[in-house]
């Protein structure tokens, strides 16, 4: 694996986040579009994504949840982009933005979840992908603060 050297701190390849945030633009574009279409999500045979996608939980609003989700891949892909174009102090507030945001949608993702296993009682395969996704960003978020706060 190929590294990087910011500062005087080795940081882990920087790839890793906007891979993960790719991921989850089409996770969360497909159920958007699945949503705001009228349609069921392909869910493999299994009705838990209709189930999930037609809960009063699945809008804040009347603005669908999978576009909040959207919005925050789209910003957490800008913030990782962005983040390897500076150095210094500005790098730094850019991995603590790009932490902020991946923690915002990790609680929310937790409540989400919370709310599939408890409250509607289904699961989404997509929308568990989306929580894997979410929570794989954050915990790469920790080590590049700590990276960060170290430099």
């Amino acid at each position: 694996m190929k590294q990087q050297v910011v500062g005087w701190v080795e940081v882990i390849p920087r790839w890793e986040i906007p891979l993960l945030s790719l991921i989850g633009i089409g996770v969360s574009g497909y159920l958007t579009w699945s949503h705001l279409a009228g349609q069921s999500p392909y869910c493999g045979g299994y009705h838990g994504c209709a189930t999930v996608q037609n809960s009063p939980y699945a809008e804040i609003r009347g603005i669908p949840v999978a576009s909040i989700g959207l919005l925050g891949y789209i910003v957490l892909l800008g913030l990782s982009l962005l983040r390897d174009r500076v150095q210094g102090e500005t790098a730094f507030h850019l991995s603590a933005a790009l932490f902020g945001t991946a923690l915002v949608g990790f609680l929310y993702s937790l409540y989400l979840t919370y709310l599939e296993a408890f409250v509607i009682r289904a699961w989404c395969f997509w929308c568990v992908t989306s929580a894997l996704v979410i929570t794989a960003i954050f915990a790469l978020t920790l080590r590049d603060l700590r990276a960060a706060w170290e430099v």
